[in-house]
């Protein structure tokens, strides 16, 4: 009995227009409908758009000062690589030019050494040979005296002296 009671509920609810009425009560939540949007849109959407449009040229605008920034930091790097190495290159130079110069002034050096060198040597060996004369002429002087010690202890002094 229940059901029946139920079914005669739902089709006296359904000759009523059931689920859309087409009487005034339509077309006045569709001004309301309307109304609200347009609100919403005055007061909510288009601040947050331009926010969010202005966010985007920010963003835009930093991007594009950083690909710039980020072009003339190459620019100086490969600037500064260059003059590095301009400065390697004169270093270098420079460098061998020191070296070279250093060679040079110890081949110098050296040259001015063995002459002095080669003129101590010479000075010596004159020395030694004028000590090797005086030697030999103090030895000949002394072979000379011992000689006629001998030949005076030999034969005498008297025939020694004659001769």
């Amino acid at each position: 009995m229940t059901h029946w009671i139920t079914l005669l509920a739902v089709e006296e609810v359904a000759k009523e227009g059931g689920l859309f009425d087409l009487d005034a009560t339509l077309p006045l939540m569709a001004i309301q409908f309307l109304v609200l949007a347009l609100i919403l849109n005055a007061t909510l959407y288009k601040p947050l758009g331009k926010a969010i449009d202005g966010r985007n040229e920010y963003v835009r605008n930093n991007q594009l000062d950083a690909q710039e920034r980020l072009s003339k930091a190459e620019k100086l790097a490969e600037q500064y690589e260059q003059e590095l190495a301009g400065a390697r290159r004169q270093a270098q130079t420079i460098i061998a030019e020191a070296q070279a110069e250093a060679q040079k002034m110890a081949a110098q050096k050296i040259a001015a050494a063995q002459q002095e060198a080669q003129a101590q040597r010479e000075k010596a060996s004159g020395e030694i040979e004028q000590q090797k004369q005086q030697a030999l002429a103090s030895l000949e002087a002394q072979v000379d005296a011992l000689s006629r010690q001998i030949l005076e202890k030999l034969l005498g002094a008297d025939l020694v002296s004659q001769r």
